[in-house]
């Protein structure tokens, strides 16, 4: 079950593989996410040192959030991921000039999970042609959709 999903990643880059992290969420963050107080349309995921983080994805907090916690949105987030997941992102991102997109914030096996793409990015020419591709199919599916009523 899909909690928030990232369509511009989709616009502006070419997913090659994903893969599925779990994430390191404090307790007011999970119940934020059953709430579906999660954004990840301007976040980006980056290697450091040998791990996984998440960045800039927005979580607000409940209004009944601990009074002892201060919630910070915002927060720098680790992703769990096997070492040999880690190893080859790695050799993708340095050597081939990929980048690392979150797809969509998701529940698997009760657990809330990123799934992550290794993307390229895509030329301004590749976006249009996209849109005519996807603006073809639609014109296609109301012609016969007409001719058939």
């Amino acid at each position: 079950m899909s909690i928030a999903d990232n369509k511009k990643a989709f616009h502006d880059y070419f997913i090659e593989e994903r893969y599925e992290a779990g994430l390191v969420l404090e307790g007011w963050e999970v119940k934020a996410i059953r709430a579906g107080r999660a954004q990840i349309k301007e976040a980006y995921v980056v290697i450091k040192n040998g791990e996984v983080f998440l960045i800039g994805a927005h979580i607000t907090a409940l209004l009944s959030a601990s009074t002892h916690v201060q919630p910070d949105p915002v927060r720098t987030r680790k992703l769990l991921l096997n070492a040999h997941e880690i190893e080859k992102l790695i050799g993708k991102v340095e050597r081939a000039g990929y980048a690392l997109v979150p797809l969509d914030l998701h529940y698997s096996k009760g657990r809330v999970k990123l799934s992550i793409g290794l993307a390229k990015g895509k030329k301004q020419h590749d976006k249009r042609d996209a849109e005519k591709e996807r603006d073809w199919v639609r014109e296609k599916a109301r012609v016969m959709r007409d001719r058939r009523g």
